[in-house]
């Protein structure tokens, strides 16, 4: 790809694609440690991690558009290694993972990551030599993700039964420490940085949801964000995994945290192969036809994950892994237009503070979920929780249609 032709680019990319496995290892690692614990009580300490994302994007704004961007990352990644190297250090002297230091890692990893994303949205324009290539460019950082999705789980599939679960945290304090290499190579960056009188406080905090604002489609994916990603955290995080360990299904090593890294792994799958198809295409002047599809099949997949777990256990490993492979196919549909549409129909300056207003209203989506879902799996049923949140997944595509239109343009590029 062309971005690839581009030091800067590489990398960039390649620092934050070790990162982004890392990150995945952590995430099936936590998810299964909360679910093993505390049962159907788990999603609070996922909403912890909501909860400190929330809470630091809506402040750190006031701040955080005088910092320098690179240092910014740089700074955020060696913070989190040290957080997960500090808990894996506990835990190997007390023989179980401390409460404590759980806690405090999942927040320094909320904070770390609401530090680092908006200094990374800043970042990638101004590294980007043209307007043209953003597409790409935005193609080979969602992609990040997406190999995560893939590689990471994967790992854990195949290293469940072979090495300690604490080691896995210990891998991605590794590859923060990768990251933060990468973007000290990367060498200066010349980004703009508001250091003009600082607002008051109030005016940081609404300054992305302004920003937003001023384009119909970025200001509707912010305003359902909220109910987004709520829905997939509450099904991918919390009720999957619950799923998985109420049935019995194992996977690879006679282990059920083997069946969830199978599975979450097969999402990743085609998520890169769709990240790699929607990122070679031009800059759409209709990008909420994409946008919205993708939402619809989305939640048509999520949906399917219900269905598949009313099998027998050696016959819903498979359905669910071909379900969540489906479903995987519409995050990128959604997510590289957005971005894109984000870097070229915003001012760079307002970048940062439109990025901090997603973190808010996704996080505060994925908040709300994790705390009332132990509720209402206990009153409705795993099942019927999964398939509430396929229909609301679904209903934010359909929603989009009715109010954006099909033929309507939405895309404009920032004077």
């Amino acid at each position: 790809m062309a971005p690839l032709r581009h030091r800067a680019i590489v990398l960039l990319w390649g620092g934050l694609a070790t990162s982004a496995v890392g990150d995945q290892l952590y995430a099936v690692a936590l998810a299964w440690i909360g679910v093993s614990v505390f049962g159907a009580k788990a999603g609070y300490l996922s909403a912890l991690s909501s909860l400190c994302l929330l809470l630091t994007a809506l402040a750190i704004g006031h701040w955080a558009d005088r910092w320098d961007r690179r240092r910014t990352m740089i700074a955020a990644d060696i913070v989190r290694a040290a957080a997960l190297a500090g808990l894996v250090l506990a835990w190997s002297l007390l023989g179980a993972p401390p409460a404590i230091g759980l806690v405090m890692a999942v927040i320094v990893l909320g904070v770390g990551s609401a530090c680092f994303q908006p200094a990374l949205q800043a970042v990638l324009p101004a590294i980007v030599p043209e307007v043209r290539l953003l597409p790409a460019a935005n193609a080979l950082l969602d992609a990040t993700d997406r190999i995560a999705r893939l590689v990471g789980p994967g790992l854990v599939a195949a290293l469940a039964s072979l090495i300690p679960m604490r080691h896995f945290l210990t891998l991605d304090a590794l590859t923060f420490i990768v990251s933060a290499i990468a973007m000290l190579l990367i060498g200066r960056v010349s980004t703009h940085r508001d250091l003009g009188p600082r607002p008051p406080i109030v005016v940081t905090i609404t300054r992305g949801f302004r920003a937003m604002a001023r384009n119909p489609l970025l200001w509707y994916t912010l305003r359902t964000s909220a109910i987004w990603n709520g829905a997939w955290v509450c099904v991918y995080l919390f009720a999957l995994p619950l799923l998985i360990a109420r049935h019995g299904i194992a996977g690879p090593g006679g282990s059920g945290m083997g069946a969830y890294g199978l599975v979450i792994s097969a999402y990743g799958c085609t998520n890169l192969l769709a990240t790699l198809i929607i990122g070679s295409r031009d800059i759409s002047r209709h990008p909420q036809r994409l946008v919205m599809a993708g939402k619809i099949v989305n939640g048509a997949g999520t949906g399917m994950l219900a269905l598949a777990g009313l099998l027998s256990p050696h016959l819903a490993l498979p359905a669910l892994a071909a379900s969540a492979a489906f479903a995987a196919l519409g995050g990128p549909m959604g997510d590289i237009p957005i971005s894109v549409l984000r870097q070229t129909a915003l001012p760079v300056s307002e970048i940062p503070a439109a990025m901090r207003a997603y973190l808010v209203t996704s996080s505060a989506g994925s908040l709300v979920a994790l705390l009332i879902a132990p509720l209402l799996i206990q009153n409705f049923g795993l099942v019927t929780v999964i398939l509430g949140c396929a229909v609301l997944i679904i209903g934010t595509g359909i929603g989009g249609f009715l109010l954006l239109g099909f033929g309507n343009s939405v895309a404009q590029v920032a004077k």
